[in-house]
């Protein structure tokens, strides 16, 4: 499931520097959608590349209707959201009967006028026109007024996926609280905040509550065998990776081995934080889609999934490749019965994970543990499928 994080950055947060301020940190801490009033969306394109929601009124659709004669303006946003001094923020009385709300006519009318809402959850009677304005729109966006968790529990229960539902936040522990409820969680949040660091943090909760969590296994070792020069691939990322963390390759789909980042110093080379010494050409490498991508079409701009020793995973783009010959060890497992293997380069600065830590393949013995991931699934073009594939 993809979540976002969405930014309010209206006039309700202040003048249009404030406004500014704040629109540029969640540029900077990577934020999916700024919330904003329709008349400064072309302010925002000028700061910078992201998806733009704006706010359209009872007044903006009155002039859209005036128009209609005239050649359809460009659609400068990249989706509209009724509510905001509307029925939606109770400016406007919420009518007994649906048919007659201007918003979710409105709505209704389709993607030139709006494809959203902003709904204050003030009562259950809000909690009722959330839902019913979630049947026509791509996004919901719901805000807790003296929160309890119970509303948006609810919703997530009763919308579906029927649309996207948003729910305000004002921090990141506010956030991470609703992309966890009844575990499947909102599809996004919007922040409303000011502080940079609480931005970033809220940023840091999305990616947390996107990542899988991979349970490795331990492999015995079965024979560690010179088998000559291959092309070898390093993988270089744009991120520096921690001392327990690498990524999953291997020449079997089914049995991929955790290689470790060259984050540790020897006396032959300076450490290389970035970098896997990933193994040769034919291998995979695990994507963070949970597909497989060989080795030998990464290139720059792909991602990558990392992994730590614990199973935590995480995502990093690809900076280059380099792929050079290089002698190799071919390493072979045993998993309940299966023989999995994979081939490394013979360097002892390529570390493997074993019982007793870190593990240089050169000082890899048959009878070792190591670790590996194990999914009893054939592949093909990267994805699981349900059929008989032998690899050996």
């Amino acid at each position: 499931m993809t979540r976002s994080v969405w930014l309010k950055a209206d006039d309700a947060v202040g003048d249009w520097e404030t406004r500014k301020r704040r629109i540029t940190a969640g540029l900077e801490a990577g934020v999916d959608w700024v919330l904003v009033d329709e008349a400064d969306v072309e302010k925002v394109r000028e700061l910078g590349d992201v998806n733009i929601a704006a706010f359209r009124t009872d007044a903006d659709v009155h002039v859209m209707e005036a128009e209609e004669g005239d050649e359809e303006p460009e659609a400068l946003a990249d989706a509209y959201i009724v509510g905001k001094d509307g029925e939606g923020d109770a400016t406007v009385e919420l009518p007994s009967d649906f048919s007659g709300s201007a918003d979710l006519t409105t709505l209704r009318r389709g993607d030139d006028l709006a494809n959203g809402s902003y709904v204050r959850i003030l009562s259950k009677d809000y909690e009722a026109f959330a839902e019913e304005a979630a049947r026509d729109g791509d996004y919901t966006i719901v805000i807790g007024e003296d929160w309890t968790i119970i509303p948006l529990e609810n919703l997530i229960a009763r919308i579906g996926d029927e649309t996207d539902l948003i729910a305000g936040v004002t921090t990141a522990e506010e956030a991470k609280t609703a992309f966890e409820t009844l575990e499947l969680g909102s599809d996004g949040v919007l922040l409303d905040s000011d502080d940079p660091d609480e931005i970033r943090k809220t940023v840091e909760v999305r990616d947390e509550a996107e990542r899988e969590s991979l349970d490795l296994v331990w492999a015995e070792v079965t024979e560690v065998e010179r088998t000559g020069m291959a092309d070898r691939v390093c993988v270089d990322t744009g991120t520096i990776m921690d001392h327990d963390e690498g990524m999953l390759v291997g020449s079997m789909a089914r049995g991929l081995f955790f290689v470790h980042a060259e984050t540790a110093k020897s006396p032959y080379v300076a450490s290389r934080p970035f970098r896997v010494n990933a193994g040769a050409v034919h291998a995979y490498a695990r994507t963070p889609d949970g597909g497989t991508v060989y080795l030998s079409e990464l290139e720059s701009g792909d991602e990558v999934q990392l992994i730590d020793t614990n199973g935590n995973t995480r995502e990093a783009i690809v900076g280059r490749v380099k792929i050079e010959k290089r002698p190799m060890f071919r390493i072979s497992a045993d998993y309940e019965g299966d023989r999995v293997t994979t081939l490394l380069q013979n360097a002892e600065t390529i570390k493997v994970h074993t019982r007793e830590g870190r593990t240089a393949v050169t000082d890899l013995e048959p009878g070792d543990e190591m670790l590996i991931y194990y999914e009893d699934t054939a592949r093909h073009f990267g994805e699981a499928v349900e059929e008989s594939i032998i690899e050996k």
